[in-house]
């Protein structure tokens, strides 16, 4: 485990701001790291050839079959460009739950051999989803509950999630879950692994944070020196640190 500082949202997106000014690709590095965390879990479920070494154990031996969901701000976006990454390798199924979608990452992803599906399919295939890649709410949310699309494939996946069949990988922080306060909605799907960008978030160490986000890996998009400025909120222990 490595211990490393903690900042909120706002510390956060202040840190981001230039970068994007100066059009720095922190979604590509982001996606990159996600997709590297997926792989991961995949090549772990291939090794054991069904045997269990991992305390999060996968339901096959093979963890091919990969569901994204895709909410409208920047983390649908980053589940997106990642499914454009994992394609070629894995099945990947994209399951929009905005009002919006980041058009070009979802359409780099079916390019890439990603389908896109609907709220019945996905009900149907529920048990079926070896990894789903929780991009639905970021961190510039205010209102935790879901509703909609959102909520309806999150209670259809909660069954094959809470009985070890399905893991999830939370896309920055679970959605629902509080950047700052650790409070949650009604509705979130608790994660086996949150991949945090840039900075742990306060909230993932706090209140309910601990129980919903799992192991923490956090990606190093390029944060570092702009965060140097700021009084972290705190500390965490993370898995490890992977650069995207």
């Amino acid at each position: 485990m490595t211990q490393v500082p903690v900042f909120t949202a706002e510390q956060v997106r202040i840190a981001e701001a230039p970068l994007l000014a100066a059009e720095q690709p922190l979604m590509g590095r982001a996606a990159a790291a996600l997709a590297e965390v997926v792989r991961g879990l995949s090549r772990d479920a291939d090794e054991v050839d069904g045997e269990v070494s991992s305390p999060h154990p996968i339901h096959t031996a093979h963890a091919r079959h990969v569901l994204v969901l895709a909410g409208s701000g920047d983390n649908g976006g980053d589940a997106l460009y990642a499914a454009a990454i994992l394609a070629d390798e894995l099945d990947v199924d994209v399951l929009t739950v905005g009002v919006r979608v980041n058009e070009t990452g979802l359409a780099a992803a079916l390019g890439a051999g990603a389908r896109r599906v609907e709220i019945p399919a996905v009900r149907e295939a529920a048990e079926a989803y070896d990894i789903i890649l929780d991009g639905i709410l970021g961190i510039g949310t205010t209102d935790l509950e879901l509703r909609g699309n959102a909520r309806e494939a999150v209670d259809a996946l909660l069954p094959a999630v809470r009985a070890g069949r399905s893991r999830v990988i939370a896309v920055d922080l679970p959605s629902g879950l509080h950047p700052d306060t650790g409070e949650s909605g009604a509705h979130v799907l608790p994660a086996s692994v949150t991949v945090t960008f840039g900075a742990v978030k306060a909230g993932l160490v706090t209140g309910r944070g601990p129980e919903l986000a799992g192991e923490l890996v956090l990606a190093d998009i390029g944060l570092g020196p702009e965060l140097e400025g700021f009084v972290p909120a705190g500390e965490a222990s993370v898995a490890r640190v992977v650069t995207g």
